[in-house]
């Protein structure tokens, strides 16, 4: 199926996607919530789930062609109909189905697509882990605060950050997103005018006595606040090298708000300059997205070193919790050798999650919101929902 004229709600292409006709609690997250209800009362032995083109998935049955209800397309309005027909013999019942990607995306993300499937072998070449859906939280905090940083441009931070965040605001996180760009690439993603901001990040570092609340914004996506940004921040790196502790400003401005998140993540301009060193003295975790392509992979080196002397010298607590390959397509040679490279150099410091292409990603930069409500049901949508499992399921290994 092309995924470009792929509509969710199974109307004409370019309307809108069933998550944004919902509102309250069926809204942002209905997918997520809907589908693990699902799970729990669909049952293993006389149904099959289907994927997101409709197709069942089965790790072991092969090709589907000539299934009758290979045609349908899964509806997650009803939790009983997102799960339905007989099961095939040599079928079996899958509860991570919804994330499995259709054949056209897993054409860019491994050579052999089938092999893919059947013998879970992720595009990092390791097996593909079980990430479990997570359950609820029953209060947030205090909160993990992740840098996502590559002092590399054009990779992919902001669109993670948003992303990310907001696969983790549908698994119930209380989230807390900060645009420590001055660029506001992560304000406008959300649908912010950067230039009509009357307080950002940047008044919260400079002027005492402001409060948090003063500058938070909250986003369409329930659970998910936004401190935002604007080209004032680039005045705050010359401002602050007279600071006592200045490495240290940030860390300050968001300690009050560690108890009301599970989740912060930080999204940094692309240079290791005072206000990254800034991100990586306040976080606990690193994310470094990582472009699948040689220029990108030749700053990873330079990037770990300085992550190394904020450990040393400002931040003991501070881990490289994993690199995210990002915009990967199988297809390539060169695509292919840059992460069979970064997995021989990091091993298990890389996620199994990759992201691929997909023309989604710049479309929801022009509609300004996440991928999980502008296409919720589309393959770009999933893969941050297996990233936030991945994050989480991390989490919880610690």
């Amino acid at each position: 199926m092309n995924e470009s004229t792929f509509t969710p709600g199974g109307g004409q292409p370019g309307a809108p996607a069933q998550g944004r006709e919902l509102s309250g609690s069926e809204g942002v997250g209905s997918v997520a919530v809907r589908t693990f209800a699902a799970h729990q009362n669909a049952s293993p032995t006389t149904t099959a789930h289907e994927s997101m083109d409709g197709h069942h998935v089965n790790a072991m049955a092969g090709d589907s062609a000539g299934d009758q209800s290979a045609d349908r397309v899964a509806d997650y309005s009803d939790p009983q109909r997102a799960a339905y027909g007989e099961l095939p013999e040599g079928h079996f019942y899958d509860p991570d189905a919804e994330y499995e990607p259709d054949p056209e995306y897993a054409a860019t993300l491994a050579p052999d697509a089938a092999r893919q499937r059947r013998e879970r072998i992720g595009p990092t070449g390791r097996p593909l882990p079980y990430f479990p859906i997570p359950g609820p939280v029953s209060e947030p905090g205090p909160a993990k605060i992740i840098a996502m940083c590559n002092q590399k441009g054009g990779v992919g931070k902001t669109t993670s950050s948003i992303n990310l965040g907001a696969a983790l605001a549908e698994y119930g996180r209380r989230v807390l997103l900060v645009d420590f760009d001055p660029q506001g690439a992560l304000s406008v993603g959300l649908g912010v005018n950067p230039m009509e901001l009357e307080l950002t990040v940047y008044n919260l570092l400079m002027e005492r006595g402001l409060a948090p609340d003063e500058v938070l914004l909250k986003t369409a996506v329930a659970g998910m606040d936004l401190l935002p940004s604007n080209i004032d921040l680039s005045a705050a790196e010359v401002q602050l090298v007279s600071e006592v502790a200045r490495e240290s400003t940030l860390q300050r401005a968001l300690q009050p708000l560690l108890p009301d998140y599970d989740f912060i993540v930080i999204d940094c301009q692309p240079s290791l300059g005072l206000l990254t060193v800034n991100a990586l003295t306040a976080a606990h975790k690193v994310i470094v997205p990582l472009e699948c392509e040689f220029f990108a992979l030749r700053g990873v080196a330079l990037l770990t070193e300085t992550i190394e002397k904020v450990q040393e010298r400002l931040n003991p607590e501070l881990e490289l919790d994993g690199i995210l390959a990002t915009m990967y397509d199988s297809r390539t040679v060169h695509s292919r050798e840059v992460l069979a490279r970064v997995v021989e150099a990091f091993d298990e410091s890389v996620y199994h999650t990759v992201i691929g292409r997909t023309v989604r990603f710049p479309e929801t930069t022009v509609a300004g919101e996440p991928i999980t409500t502008y296409a919720s049901n589309s393959v770009g949508a999933a893969a941050y929902r297996q990233l936030a499992r991945e994050v989480l399921a991390r989490c919880h290994a610690e």
